[in-house]
């Protein structure tokens, strides 16, 4: 089974990585960017066929390693 967790900052966390982005394709000519905000995406291949166990022992790993929690979010998609 494979499963995605996606990472992102909270709302009000300042992003100094994604206004660097931001910045640097205004420098490029891309037009029309308004504002860039980045993560960190986990592609996880797991040995569980119940899709219900995947997503619990996932939203464990993001709470005690792959997200923090406290600055951060986080989503998780198992893919049937």
């Amino acid at each position: 089974m494979k499963a995605r967790v996606t990472v992102t900052l909270k709302t009000g966390i300042l992003d100094p990585q994604g206004k660097a982005i931001e910045g640097a394709l205004r420098s490029l000519g891309v037009e029309g960017i308004t504002s860039v905000r980045q993560g960190k995406v986990f592609d996880i291949e797991l040995e569980s066929g119940d899709p219900a166990r995947a997503e619990a022992l996932l939203r464990q790993a993001a709470d005690r390693l792959l997200a923090n929690t406290v600055i951060e979010n986080y989503r998780v998609d198992v893919m049937k």
